[in-house]
Formats: structure tokens, C-alpha cells, sequence
């Protein structure tokens, strides 16, 4: 273990490649360069991600792949180093952190971090173990000496749906632009659509499930190419991609739609696509949408719960149209490729960069 006390841990199962772990990598990197001790905290190393963890980070293996077998680990691993601050993401990591630090002589101060709109995303038909959810939040994020929302709407949300009161809850925005992500968007795409010359990409990005709402998008495009020569991308893999193939069939699109699976570099695609849309029925904070607006590509987007109207600011700097339209969403691009578009303040986007959110979590920690 270590011989000096970390300044910071962060606490996750593994280190899958989802929007939630990409930004505690991130914050990895702005807490490493403010020259921080930083350990990641894992229950289990068997993540393919681990080659993008900084050097300078040590990785803690709880050697538990079960949730629940890691909390005597997570207990004893809080009482031998005694981390300054323990930041968690995700349920039930955030539980089993609360509930570590309960049980241990642990002075570590815990943060949770909710990433998810919790009404939305724990909902009857998902059943019981994630119905349980609000219930375990209500008992147990008292216990944290701070709560951080991804987003107003998300701190509302947690706040309607466990009765914490709203100024226990602090909104702190995803670092989500880095210097890294503005290098890659550099970098050359192979896929033959990307090209000079080629109709214009409409993009979109995410898992291929039911809270991304990718059909909406597919009858979406079907309208727009009804108008106008384009193509359509959809970046992410997920178990939806029989129906969306099915319905990409369907709808005759076979030679104007692909779905090429997860690529290591999305924000090249971005960077080269005409418009990026969000299809989105519910969100947290859509990286995607910041993402695509960091490497200047217009957008259009659901008004879905949260997220998406604080990031284009109420419509100022995007497209927003009601969940579930497709007619819309058609509309929305239509406008874009002919030309109507409102270039982001850089300004506005400062919000969202690692250096100002890093300095956000740092204060949230106890960090000074």
C-alpha cells in the first residue's frame, strides 16, 4: 500500500469505456496535474481501458468483481490509507462508498457523483434491484459530505426523488473538453463517407439502447433524404442494433445508414460530420452533445431531462426540438444543412473544459 496518504481516490467497479468512467479519467488527469496523490479504486482491474489511466495514478485492485463482496475490501482499503477525499460515481458505487466509510475509522471525506436523471433512470419496467434505487439514495446520500449533480436538472430531479434538500446537492458540469479530445478530432477518418466530396454525415453517437433513442433518429434521417441527398452514422454498439437494423430495412436505407460499432476515436468522425444529433429520450449531461459543439459541428437535440437545454443554453446555440419527434428532429437538420447554424461563444463552453471543472471538484472534495 502506500507510504504516502492520497489526496484523492476515486472509486469504480472497473474501467469500462462509458461516459461516467471517461470523466473520472479525466479528472485523474486534472487532479495528477495539480500535482495531487491520486489513486483509482477498483473492485476488479479486468477493464479494457486500463492502458488510458496516467502513469502518475495508482491503481488499487480490490480483486472483488462482485459489488458486494468489495465492501469489506473497500472498508479495509479506506482504513489503511486513509485517502483525503474518496469521489464515486455511478450506482451502486456510490452506495457501497457511503457504506464503506460508515463502517470504517475512516476520516476520508466522501463525495458521490449522480450522473443520471434518477426518476427516468430507474423506472418500474427496469425492475426491482433498480427500482430499489431512489430508496438506497434516500437512506444512504445523507451520509455524503457532498452530493454533486452533472447537471440543474439532474440536482432537481435527485432532489424531488429522495427529499434532499436542493442546496445539499452541487452542480458541477463533466470535464468533458480536454486538449486531449481537440487533437484527436484532428486525426483521419478512413470510413469512405467522410471524405472530400461526399454528401453531407449526420451523426450520432451512443449506446444502442432504448434511453438514446435511436429510432426516432433513423425516421428522422428517412425524412431529411426524402429531401436531399445524405448519409447517416450512428457510433456506439448496444443490445438494440438487430431493431435498428430491422428498422433501417425497413425504411430502405440499407445504402444510406451504417452503424459501425464502437471506434476508438469519435471526435474525428465529429469533426467531419455536417450536423450531430441527440436523440436522446432521457440524460444526465450528454458528453456527445458538448463534444461535438467543442469541435464545431452543429447540433441538433431532444429537450430531454438533463442536460441539453443548459448546454445550448436554452436553444441559443442549438437546435432543440420535443423527445420522441422525428418530423423535428428532420426539420432541425434540414435547417442546418442549408445553412442556418449559431456559432458557440467559446466562452460558454469554459464551463465544460477540465481545468475549470477540476478546480469545481477539487473545492467539492475539501481540496483547497
Amino acid at each position: 500500500m502506500a507510504q504516502v496518504t492520497p489526496d484523492v481516490a476515486c472509486f469504480l467497479r472497473f474501467l469500462g469505456g462509458g461516459g461516467a468512467e471517461r470523466i473520472i479519467l479525466n479528472l485523474t488527469r486534472g487532479f495528477v496535474k495539480r500535482g495531487l496523490k491520486v489513486d483509482l479504486v477498483l473492485t476488479s482491474t479486468g477493464g479494457p481501458h486500463l492502458w488510458q489511466v496516467p502513469s502518475e495514478v495508482r491503481i488499487v485492485d480490490l480483486k472483488t468483481p462482485r459489488l458486494l463482496a468489495s465492501l469489506p475490501s473497500l472498508v479495509r482499503y479506506l482504513n489503511q490509507e486513509q485517502p483525503k477525499s474518496l469521489l464515486s460515481t455511478l450506482h451502486y458505487n456510490n452506495e457501497f462508498a457511503l457504506l464503506a466509510k460508515r463502517f470504517s475509522k475512516s476520516s476520508t471525506r466522501v463525495v458521490v457523483r449522480e450522473a443520471n436523471t434518477l426518476s427516468l433512470d430507474a423506472k418500474p419496467k427496469d425492475g426491482l434491484k433498480k427500482r430499489l434505487i431512489p430508496l438506497f439514495v434516500r437512506q444512504l446520500y445523507p451520509w455524503a459530505d457532498n452530493v454533486v449533480a452533472v447537471s440543474k436538472g439532474v440536482a432537481e430531479d435527485l432532489a424531488n426523488v429522495t427529499d434532499l434538500p436542493l442546496k445539499r446537492i452541487q452542480t458541477i458540469y463533466n470535464p468533458t473538453i480536454t486538449p486531449d479530445l481537440l487533437l484527436k478530432a484532428q486525426e483521419r477518418v478512413e470510413h469512405p463517407w467522410f471524405q472530400p466530396g461526399q454528401p453531407p454525415v449526420i451523426l450520432g453517437v451512443g449506446r444502442l439502447q432504448a434511453q438514446k433513442d435511436f429510432p426516432t433518429l433513423i425516421r428522422a434521417f428517412a425524412q431529411v433524404r426524402q429531401v436531399r441527398e445524405a448519409k447517416l452514422v450512428i457510433l456506439g454498439w448496444g443490445p438494440d442494433r438487430p431493431q435498428l437494423e430491422a428498422l433501417i430495412s425497413e425504411l430502405g436505407l440499407v445504402d444510406d445508414v451504417d452503424l459501425p460499432d464502437h471506434v476508438k476515436n469519435p471526435y474525428a468522425y465529429m469533426a467531419r460530420s455536417s450536423v450531430f444529433v441527440l436523440s436522446s429520450a432521457w440524460e444526465g449531461l450528454p458528453n456527445a452533445l458538448i463534444e461535438a459543439m467543442a469541435v464545431g459541428v452543429p447540433v441538433v437535440s431532444t429537450d430531454c431531462k438533463s442536460g441539453p437545454n443548459e448546454i445550448l443554453d436554452n436553444g441559443k446555440y442549438g437546435f432543440l426540438v420535443p423527445v420522441g419527434d422525428n418530423g423535428a428532429i428532420a426539420q432541425g437538420i434540414l435547417s442546418i444543412l442549408s445553412g442556418n447554424s449559431q456559432p458557440v461563444d467559446p466562452s460558454w463552453l469554459e464551463q465544460f473544459t477540465l481545468e475549470t471543472v477540476t478546480q469545481q471538484y477539487l473545492e467539492a472534495l475539501g481540496i483547497l
